[in-house]
């Protein structure tokens, strides 16, 4: 179980953030980028789910910026209105949280980030734009392929899902043509893949992913 704190941004901009810690000393500490429904259940879920692995884990609230304690499921009208969210947010801001989660983590030792859907596009802009990051998830972040030309300052995982309506097989290999030395994966699943509280939701390709994740973390972060 873990608890909510607060960050304060550079601009002064103070969220709440769902933290959890490890049993143990930390092998490092890992900044969680929300979906568009917020830092929900699941979202604190995975956090919690981090944490277990050996992880200090943080979860900023980034819709705080428009509207605190935003939290909802994933019926169709509470996702068209958390696809709101994502004009009223620009990246430039969203990235102010995350680093200053990046900044509360450092104590933990090498920080990395792994992002959801929204808060995959989140870190993939965190891996070319922020300091401190020693490496970076992004799953299925539907804003990628528009900045795939960004150059990342850290290793990065990529997860996308092969029959993902949101995110087509061309704009996958965008990315992949203009990042060859980063590591790729596609599973036989949808967008959403990771969530087990959406229709989409593909058990073997999150375990595999969560996996791949894993290893990945242990090698850049400890």
């Amino acid at each position: 179980m873990g608890t909510t704190v607060e960050l304060t941004a550079a601009d002064g901009h103070r969220c709440t953030a769902y933290r959890a810690d490890p049993a143990g000393a930390p092998r490092g500490g890992l900044v969680v980028v929300q979906e568009i429904f917020g830092v929900n259940r699941h979202i604190r879920s995975v956090t919690d789910g981090y944490a277990a692995d050996g992880y200090l884990a943080i979860a900023p609230a980034l819709f705080d910026r428009v509207e605190p304690g935003f939290e909802i499921g994933y019926s169709p009208p509470e996702i068209e209105r958390g696809r709101a969210f994502i004009p009223k947010i620009p990246l430039d801001h969203a990235l102010l949280d995350v680093a200053a989660a990046v900044k509360a983590l450092a104590a933990a030792g090498k920080v990395g980030i792994v992002g959801y859907c929204w808060g995959g596009t989140v870190a993939w802009a965190a891996a070319a734009k922020l300091d401190g990051l020693a490496g970076a998830v992004p799953y299925y972040g539907g804003g990628i392929a528009a900045n795939a030309a960004l150059q990342p300052k850290c290793p990065v995982l990529f997860h996308f899902g092969e029959t993902d309506h949101a995110i087509p097989l061309a704009d996958v290999e965008r990315v992949r043509a203009a990042q060859p030395q980063q590591t790729f994966h596609i599973y036989p699943a949808g967008h959403g893949f990771n969530c087990d509280q959406r229709g989409s939701y593909h058990a073997e390709s999150a375990r595999r992913a969560r996996e791949r994740t894993l290893e990945f973390l242990r090698r850049h972060l400890g």
